[in-house]
């Protein structure tokens, strides 16, 4: 019966091992998306409202991400939220998750 639970234990230990572990945070951002010319690639602006430390104005910072976008989908101007994945290549380090919006097209 010993010889039972100890394998019971160790399958249940390998399977433990096996199934996929959560990620650490993952920063999300929206952005709209600038550029789709590149295959599987947009590059997606972010910006951001920081006030100014010294005249306490708000500033637009802006900055772009390239993003992995698997079914080349996504088109120029449509909001989008991106997440931090693993390296794919040298510059690209986010996935694009959502759409939030097309533009209106007439």
């Amino acid at each position: 019966m010993a010889t039972n639970e100890a394998n019971a234990t160790a399958a249940g230990q390998a399977q433990a091992e096996t199934t996929a572990k959560p990620h650490g945070f993952r920063r999300k951002l929206v952005g709209r998306v600038k550029s789709n010319k590149c295959d599987k690639t947009v590059v997606v602006e972010v910006v951001r409202n920081s006030p100014d430390p010294v005249y306490k104005k708000y500033v637009r910072a802006r900055e772009r991400y390239k993003a992995h976008d698997e079914k080349n989908e996504y088109k120029v101007g449509d909001r989008v939220e991106i997440q931090e994945h693993r390296p794919i290549s040298r510059e690209k380090r986010w996935i694009v998750t959502k759409l939030i919006s097309r533009p209106v097209e007439e």
